[in-house]
């Protein structure tokens, strides 16, 4: 040991310092760690709501987005569409949507929550096809119907509802996902919302 006084500046100093620099590391070490908590931006996105802008969407119009992987239609119905849901039921394998394949609000004639708009997973309950929207054409496939989808895999046919008719394949109506309306001009499709 030395008889050097101690110079308790110098040391007041190292310890600040060595202070300084272990609590930066330990920060540096932390951070990763807490961020490795969280769900990859790949996670989120997979089942992360979607909005859509419905603003500039012409009656008739279909909008394709895609959510959790799946294609989600929002058709603009137009009012000579609306009317034509009303004489199918007895058309139709489940004209009530009793099957639960739509959220609670969506249980009625237009399964939907405004009338205008219908929204949909665009997979067909058969076997996971992709149906056609035929906005004019679907008369070729039933009868005094104009537009619906027809799944040309095997032939199901759904009117613009989702609703499938009897006498096809696909067990079931279309999905009806999760969905709200932000405003007039957006849907976000994944989240029920608070609005009715």
């Amino acid at each position: 040991m030395s008889n050097a006084p101690v110079d308790k500046g110098r040391r007041r100093f190292l310890t600040v310092a060595t202070s300084v620099v272990g609590a930066a590391g330990a920060v540096g070490v932390a951070v990763p760690f807490i961020a490795s908590w969280n769900p990859s931006a790949k996670a989120k996105n997979a089942g992360a709501p979607v909005e859509v802008n419905i603003g500039k969407a012409e009656p008739g119009q279909l909008i394709r987005v895609e959510w959790r992987g799946q294609p989600v239609w929002v058709v603009r119905r137009t009012p000579e569409m609306l009317a034509s849901l009303e004489g199918l039921a007895d058309q139709l394998r489940d004209p009530n949507s009793e099957q639960p394949q739509q959220p609670e609000y969506a249980s009625n004639l237009y399964r939907s929550r405004k009338e205008e708009y219908f929204v949909a997973v665009g997979i067909c309950t058969h076997l996971g096809c992709s149906p056609q929207y035929l906005e004019d054409s679907f008369g070729e496939q039933v009868e005094g119907v104009s537009a619906g989808f027809f799944c040309p895999c095997h032939g199901s046919r759904f009117d613009i509802a989702g609703r499938v008719f009897s006498g096809v394949p696909a067990p079931y109506n279309l999905v009806v996902p999760p969905h709200y309306y932000v405003d007039d001009n957006t849907i976000l499709v994944g989240e029920d919302g608070e609005q009715a």
